[in-house]
Protein backbone atom coordinates (compact mmCIF):
# COMPACT_ATOMS: atom_id res chain seq x y z
CA UNK A 1 0.00 0.00 0.00
CA UNK A 2 3.04 2.10 0.81
CA UNK A 3 4.33 1.69 -2.60
CA UNK A 4 1.09 2.32 -4.35
CA UNK A 5 0.99 5.52 -2.56
CA UNK A 6 4.43 6.69 -3.26
CA UNK A 7 3.98 5.97 -7.03
CA UNK A 8 0.66 7.60 -6.74
CA UNK A 9 2.75 11.01 -5.80
CA UNK A 10 5.44 10.84 -7.92
CA UNK A 11 3.15 10.06 -11.19
CA UNK A 12 0.77 13.25 -9.48
CA UNK A 13 3.68 15.19 -9.50
CA UNK A 14 5.04 14.37 -12.57
CA UNK A 15 1.60 15.18 -14.00
CA UNK A 16 1.46 18.70 -12.56
CA UNK A 17 4.98 19.16 -13.61
CA UNK A 18 4.28 18.14 -17.38
CA UNK A 19 0.74 20.34 -17.68
CA UNK A 20 3.19 23.12 -16.39
CA UNK A 21 5.45 22.54 -19.44
CA UNK A 22 2.15 23.03 -21.64
CA UNK A 23 0.88 25.80 -19.88
CA UNK A 24 4.04 27.58 -19.52
CA UNK A 25 3.30 29.55 -23.21
CA UNK A 26 -0.34 30.46 -22.50
CA UNK A 27 1.03 31.55 -19.00
CA UNK A 28 3.06 33.99 -20.83
CA UNK A 29 0.55 35.26 -22.79
CA UNK A 30 -0.80 36.28 -20.18
CA UNK A 31 1.30 37.31 -18.58
CA UNK A 32 2.17 40.11 -21.58
CA UNK A 33 -1.07 41.48 -21.12
CA UNK A 34 -0.14 44.67 -19.45
CA UNK A 35 -3.24 45.76 -17.14
CA UNK A 36 -4.46 49.02 -17.51
CA UNK A 37 -2.13 51.51 -16.07
CA UNK A 38 -2.61 52.37 -12.65
CA UNK A 39 -2.50 56.09 -11.33
CA UNK A 40 0.53 56.23 -9.78
CA UNK A 41 2.05 54.40 -13.15
CA UNK A 42 1.06 57.15 -14.87
CA UNK A 43 2.05 60.11 -12.73
CA UNK A 44 5.15 58.46 -11.91
CA UNK A 45 6.23 57.28 -15.52
CA UNK A 46 7.88 61.11 -15.97
CA UNK A 47 10.19 60.81 -13.26
CA UNK A 48 11.53 57.49 -13.57
CA UNK A 49 15.50 56.86 -13.33
CA UNK A 50 15.89 54.07 -15.49
CA UNK A 51 13.76 53.36 -17.93
CA UNK A 52 15.08 49.72 -18.10
CA UNK A 53 13.53 48.47 -15.04
CA UNK A 54 10.02 49.18 -17.01
CA UNK A 55 10.02 47.16 -20.18
CA UNK A 56 8.94 43.50 -21.28
CA UNK A 57 12.25 41.85 -20.63
CA UNK A 58 14.59 41.06 -17.85
CA UNK A 59 18.07 41.15 -18.60
CA UNK A 60 20.52 38.24 -18.24
CA UNK A 61 23.20 40.30 -16.95
CA UNK A 62 21.56 41.44 -13.62
CA UNK A 63 21.52 37.51 -12.45
CA UNK A 64 23.85 36.65 -10.07
CA UNK A 65 26.52 33.86 -11.28
CA UNK A 66 25.32 31.67 -8.86
CA UNK A 67 21.94 31.57 -9.84
CA UNK A 68 22.79 31.31 -13.59
CA UNK A 69 25.15 27.87 -12.76
CA UNK A 70 22.15 26.74 -11.11
CA UNK A 71 19.52 27.47 -13.59
CA UNK A 72 21.86 25.86 -16.16
CA UNK A 73 22.47 22.82 -14.16
CA UNK A 74 18.27 22.78 -13.20
CA UNK A 75 17.76 23.11 -17.44
CA UNK A 76 20.62 21.51 -18.93
CA UNK A 77 22.27 18.84 -16.74
CA UNK A 78 19.93 17.00 -14.04
CA UNK A 79 17.32 14.50 -14.84
CA UNK A 80 13.88 15.67 -13.84
CA UNK A 81 14.07 12.66 -11.49
CA UNK A 82 17.05 13.86 -9.44
CA UNK A 83 16.39 14.81 -6.36
CA UNK A 84 16.95 18.99 -6.63
CA UNK A 85 18.55 18.95 -2.97
CA UNK A 86 21.93 16.71 -4.93
CA UNK A 87 21.85 19.84 -7.44
CA UNK A 88 24.29 21.76 -6.89
CA UNK A 89 24.08 22.21 -3.01
CA UNK A 90 27.29 24.58 -2.54
CA UNK A 91 24.86 27.68 -3.69
CA UNK A 92 21.78 26.30 -3.44
CA UNK A 93 21.34 26.20 0.23
CA UNK A 94 18.77 23.82 1.61
CA UNK A 95 17.66 25.98 4.86
CA UNK A 96 15.48 23.39 6.16
CA UNK A 97 12.57 21.09 4.74
CA UNK A 98 11.02 23.29 1.69
CA UNK A 99 12.65 26.17 2.47
CA UNK A 100 16.03 26.86 0.29
CA UNK A 101 18.04 30.10 0.24
CA UNK A 102 20.07 31.37 -2.94
CA UNK A 103 22.03 34.10 -4.73
CA UNK A 104 19.69 35.63 -7.33
CA UNK A 105 20.58 39.70 -8.12
CA UNK A 106 24.00 40.87 -8.59
CA UNK A 107 25.40 43.99 -7.57
CA UNK A 108 24.33 46.50 -10.23
CA UNK A 109 20.68 45.15 -10.74
CA UNK A 110 20.22 45.75 -6.35
CA UNK A 111 22.13 49.72 -6.90
CA UNK A 112 19.43 50.40 -9.54
CA UNK A 113 16.45 48.61 -7.95
CA UNK A 114 16.98 50.24 -4.99
CA UNK A 115 18.01 53.57 -6.43
CA UNK A 116 14.67 53.33 -8.48
CA UNK A 117 12.51 53.06 -5.44
CA UNK A 118 14.27 55.57 -3.38
CA UNK A 119 13.79 58.04 -6.29
CA UNK A 120 9.65 56.75 -6.39
CA UNK A 121 9.30 57.25 -2.75
CA UNK A 122 10.73 60.91 -2.91
CA UNK A 123 8.59 61.40 -5.64
CA UNK A 124 5.60 60.38 -4.44
CA UNK A 125 5.60 62.44 -1.34
CA UNK A 126 6.48 65.29 -3.32
CA UNK A 127 3.87 65.21 -5.93
CA UNK A 128 0.93 63.77 -3.61
CA UNK A 129 0.81 60.45 -5.82
CA UNK A 130 -0.94 57.64 -4.37
CA UNK A 131 0.58 54.72 -2.44
CA UNK A 132 -1.20 50.89 -2.28
CA UNK A 133 0.91 49.20 0.39
CA UNK A 134 1.13 45.43 0.18
CA UNK A 135 -0.96 43.98 2.41
CA UNK A 136 -2.76 45.26 6.14
CA UNK A 137 0.58 44.60 7.90
CA UNK A 138 3.16 46.62 6.35
CA UNK A 139 2.85 50.29 6.51
CA UNK A 140 5.85 51.65 4.39
CA UNK A 141 6.08 48.81 1.52
CA UNK A 142 4.89 49.60 -1.68
CA UNK A 143 3.13 47.60 -5.05
CA UNK A 144 5.71 47.53 -7.39
CA UNK A 145 3.37 46.30 -10.04
CA UNK A 146 1.12 49.17 -9.62
CA UNK A 147 4.24 51.58 -10.48
CA UNK A 148 4.66 50.03 -13.93
CA UNK A 149 7.73 46.96 -12.79
CA UNK A 150 4.64 44.29 -13.35
CA UNK A 151 6.00 43.06 -16.89
CA UNK A 152 9.69 43.17 -16.03
CA UNK A 153 8.98 41.01 -13.03
CA UNK A 154 6.55 38.51 -15.18
CA UNK A 155 9.45 38.42 -17.24
CA UNK A 156 11.88 37.40 -14.49
CA UNK A 157 9.21 34.98 -13.16
CA UNK A 158 8.96 33.21 -16.18
CA UNK A 159 11.87 32.93 -17.74
CA UNK A 160 14.39 32.48 -14.79
CA UNK A 161 12.57 31.69 -11.23
CA UNK A 162 9.70 29.22 -12.48
CA UNK A 163 12.38 26.97 -13.92
CA UNK A 164 14.03 26.60 -10.46
CA UNK A 165 11.30 26.89 -8.19
CA UNK A 166 8.88 23.97 -9.97
CA UNK A 167 12.25 21.42 -9.60
CA UNK A 168 12.01 22.40 -6.03
CA UNK A 169 8.22 22.39 -5.68
CA UNK A 170 6.49 20.35 -8.26
CA UNK A 171 3.05 20.37 -7.24
CA UNK A 172 2.83 23.76 -5.71
CA UNK A 173 4.46 25.54 -9.06
CA UNK A 174 3.62 23.06 -11.52
CA UNK A 175 2.90 26.54 -12.95
CA UNK A 176 3.16 29.65 -12.34
CA UNK A 177 0.39 32.20 -13.81
CA UNK A 178 0.44 34.92 -11.85
CA UNK A 179 2.63 37.69 -9.49
CA UNK A 180 2.03 39.70 -6.40
CA UNK A 181 4.88 41.80 -6.18
CA UNK A 182 5.82 44.11 -3.58
CA UNK A 183 8.63 45.97 -1.73
CA UNK A 184 8.76 46.49 2.23
CA UNK A 185 10.92 48.09 4.34
CA UNK A 186 12.04 48.29 8.01
CA UNK A 187 13.73 50.49 10.39
CA UNK A 188 13.49 52.15 13.40
CA UNK A 189 11.56 54.89 12.56
CA UNK A 190 8.70 52.86 10.65
CA UNK A 191 7.60 48.81 10.86
CA UNK A 192 10.29 47.05 12.84
CA UNK A 193 8.95 43.78 11.76
CA UNK A 194 5.85 41.39 10.73
CA UNK A 195 3.70 39.11 13.00
CA UNK A 196 3.34 35.64 12.33
CA UNK A 197 1.68 34.82 9.36
CA UNK A 198 0.78 32.59 6.26
CA UNK A 199 1.23 34.14 2.84
CA UNK A 200 -1.51 33.77 0.17
CA UNK A 201 0.87 33.09 -1.75
CA UNK A 202 1.86 29.46 -3.61
CA UNK A 203 5.51 29.81 -3.70
CA UNK A 204 6.97 32.46 -1.89
CA UNK A 205 10.36 34.35 -3.53
CA UNK A 206 12.10 36.99 -0.74
CA UNK A 207 15.27 38.65 -1.52
CA UNK A 208 16.75 41.17 0.41
CA UNK A 209 18.25 44.63 -1.46
CA UNK A 210 20.10 45.98 1.48
CA UNK A 211 20.85 48.44 3.19
CA UNK A 212 24.45 47.06 3.90
CA UNK A 213 25.01 47.15 7.95
CA UNK A 214 21.55 47.03 9.42
CA UNK A 215 21.13 44.00 12.37
CA UNK A 216 18.31 41.99 13.02
CA UNK A 217 14.90 41.70 11.13
CA UNK A 218 15.88 37.66 10.64
CA UNK A 219 12.79 35.92 9.26
CA UNK A 220 11.31 33.10 11.65
CA UNK A 221 9.96 30.16 10.50
CA UNK A 222 7.62 27.68 12.05
CA UNK A 223 5.19 25.00 10.40
CA UNK A 224 2.59 24.42 7.89
CA UNK A 225 -0.29 25.50 7.81
CA UNK A 226 -3.21 22.68 9.77
CA UNK A 227 -0.52 20.77 10.67
CA UNK A 228 0.49 19.50 14.19
CA UNK A 229 3.71 21.64 14.23
CA UNK A 230 1.85 24.43 12.78
CA UNK A 231 2.72 26.81 15.79
CA UNK A 232 6.50 25.14 16.67
CA UNK A 233 9.42 26.69 16.25
CA UNK A 234 12.26 25.22 13.29
CA UNK A 235 14.44 27.30 11.34
CA UNK A 236 15.55 31.05 11.79
CA UNK A 237 17.22 32.26 8.57
CA UNK A 238 19.46 35.23 8.26
CA UNK A 239 18.82 38.33 5.66
CA UNK A 240 21.75 38.48 2.82
CA UNK A 241 21.86 41.38 -0.21
CA UNK A 242 21.05 39.69 -3.43
CA UNK A 243 20.04 36.35 -1.73
CA UNK A 244 16.61 35.49 -1.26
CA UNK A 245 14.71 32.53 0.53
CA UNK A 246 12.06 30.37 -1.41
CA UNK A 247 8.94 28.54 0.50
CA UNK A 248 5.68 27.77 0.57
CA UNK A 249 3.41 30.32 1.50
CA UNK A 250 1.45 28.22 3.55
CA UNK A 251 4.18 28.00 5.95
CA UNK A 252 3.88 30.16 8.86
CA UNK A 253 6.76 32.50 9.35
CA UNK A 254 7.35 36.26 10.58
CA UNK A 255 9.85 38.88 10.42
CA UNK A 256 12.24 39.21 13.80
CA UNK A 257 12.67 43.59 14.89
CA UNK A 258 14.66 44.88 13.04
CA UNK A 259 17.93 46.23 15.80
CA UNK A 260 19.52 48.79 13.50
CA UNK A 261 19.77 50.16 9.99
CA UNK A 262 17.27 49.69 7.30
CA UNK A 263 16.46 46.65 5.35
CA UNK A 264 14.42 46.24 1.97
CA UNK A 265 13.03 43.41 1.06
CA UNK A 266 11.46 42.41 -2.79
CA UNK A 267 8.87 40.27 -2.41
CA UNK A 268 7.38 37.59 -4.96
CA UNK A 269 3.80 36.08 -4.31
CA UNK A 270 3.70 33.36 -7.19
CA UNK A 271 -0.09 32.22 -7.99
CA UNK A 272 -0.82 28.84 -9.54
CA UNK A 273 -4.12 29.18 -10.45
CA UNK A 274 -4.62 26.06 -11.64
CA UNK A 275 -3.39 24.62 -7.93
CA UNK A 276 -5.83 27.22 -6.23
CA UNK A 277 -8.73 25.73 -7.95
CA UNK A 278 -8.14 22.47 -6.26
CA UNK A 279 -8.08 24.05 -2.93
CA UNK A 280 -4.62 24.57 -2.95
CA UNK A 281 -2.74 25.04 0.22
CA UNK A 282 -6.02 26.19 2.23
CA UNK A 283 -7.55 22.61 1.10
CA UNK A 284 -5.62 21.01 4.54
CA UNK A 285 -7.66 19.29 7.32
CA UNK A 286 -6.42 21.23 10.81
CA UNK A 287 -4.96 18.66 12.52
CA UNK A 288 -4.45 18.98 16.46
CA UNK A 289 -2.06 20.76 18.15
CA UNK A 290 0.86 18.21 19.19
CA UNK A 291 0.92 20.60 22.07
CA UNK A 292 1.86 24.46 23.66
CA UNK A 293 3.32 26.62 20.48
CA UNK A 294 6.87 28.13 20.61
CA UNK A 295 6.53 31.51 21.84
CA UNK A 296 8.39 32.64 18.88
CA UNK A 297 5.66 31.14 16.42
CA UNK A 298 2.88 33.05 18.48
CA UNK A 299 0.62 35.69 16.17
CA UNK A 300 -0.85 38.39 18.47
CA UNK A 301 -3.25 38.87 15.11
CA UNK A 302 -4.34 35.21 14.73
CA UNK A 303 -3.77 33.23 17.83
CA UNK A 304 -6.41 32.66 20.80
CA UNK A 305 -4.46 32.01 23.56
CA UNK A 306 -0.90 34.49 22.67
CA UNK A 307 -1.92 36.49 26.15
CA UNK A 308 -1.72 33.64 27.98
CA UNK A 309 2.07 33.55 26.86
CA UNK A 310 2.62 37.37 25.69
CA UNK A 311 1.24 41.15 26.57
CA UNK A 312 -0.74 42.14 23.24
CA UNK A 313 1.75 45.11 21.66
CA UNK A 314 0.19 48.44 22.51
CA UNK A 315 -1.33 49.66 19.32
CA UNK A 316 -3.87 45.98 19.99
CA UNK A 317 -4.18 47.52 23.19
CA UNK A 318 -5.45 51.03 22.02
CA UNK A 319 -7.19 49.61 18.99
CA UNK A 320 -4.73 51.15 16.43
CA UNK A 321 -4.38 47.38 14.90
CA UNK A 322 -7.78 45.65 15.02
CA UNK A 323 -7.42 41.39 15.13
CA UNK A 324 -9.46 38.52 15.05
CA UNK A 325 -7.49 35.85 16.55
CA UNK A 326 -9.18 32.33 15.42
CA UNK A 327 -6.07 29.76 15.74
CA UNK A 328 -6.10 27.08 16.81
CA UNK A 329 -9.92 26.44 15.04
CA UNK A 330 -12.13 25.27 17.76
CA UNK A 331 -11.36 21.65 18.55
CA UNK A 332 -7.72 21.24 17.13
CA UNK A 333 -6.56 22.85 20.69
CA UNK A 334 -3.71 21.43 22.06
CA UNK A 335 -4.11 19.78 26.00
CA UNK A 336 -3.99 22.12 28.56
CA UNK A 337 -5.06 25.08 26.43
CA UNK A 338 -6.40 28.46 27.61
CA UNK A 339 -6.86 32.12 26.45
CA UNK A 340 -7.69 35.07 28.77
CA UNK A 341 -9.59 37.75 29.05
CA UNK A 342 -7.93 39.83 26.95
CA UNK A 343 -8.10 37.87 23.79
CA UNK A 344 -11.55 37.10 24.60
CA UNK A 345 -12.77 40.69 24.71
CA UNK A 346 -10.34 41.73 21.82
CA UNK A 347 -12.39 38.37 20.31
CA UNK A 348 -15.76 39.13 21.41
CA UNK A 349 -17.17 40.54 17.93
CA UNK A 350 -15.06 38.09 15.60
CA UNK A 351 -15.34 34.19 14.70
CA UNK A 352 -12.87 31.63 15.75
CA UNK A 353 -12.16 29.92 12.93
CA UNK A 354 -9.96 31.88 9.86
CA UNK A 355 -7.68 30.80 7.22
CA UNK A 356 -4.88 33.24 8.48
CA UNK A 357 -3.48 34.25 5.00
CA UNK A 358 -1.96 37.61 5.21
CA UNK A 359 -3.68 39.33 2.08
CA UNK A 360 -3.02 41.59 -0.54
CA UNK A 361 -4.83 44.88 1.12
CA UNK A 362 -6.61 43.15 4.12
CA UNK A 363 -5.42 40.70 6.46
CA UNK A 364 -8.94 39.73 7.58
Amino acid sequence: MLFSALISTHSLSRSLFVSGIKQKQQTQARNKVVPTSTITERRYGPFRRHPELFQDTFQKEWLHDDFLQISRAFEEGASEDQDPDTIHPDLLNKEMDGVYSLNVFNADFIRMFNNELRNFYRVSEAYKIPVRRPNSMNNYGVVVNEIGMRNILSSFQQTYLWPVARRLFPIQASQIDDHHSFLVRYNADEDLGLDMHKDDSDVTFNVCLGEEGFTGGKLTFCGMFGAPNHRQFVHTYQHQIGRAVLHLGSRRHGADDIESGNRTNLIIWNHNWEYRSRGGGRNVDYQPEEGPPSTVCLSYTHDRDYTAFKELPESVQTGQTQIRPWCPPVGTEYEGFRTSKATERVNANTTTKHDGVMKNQQEL
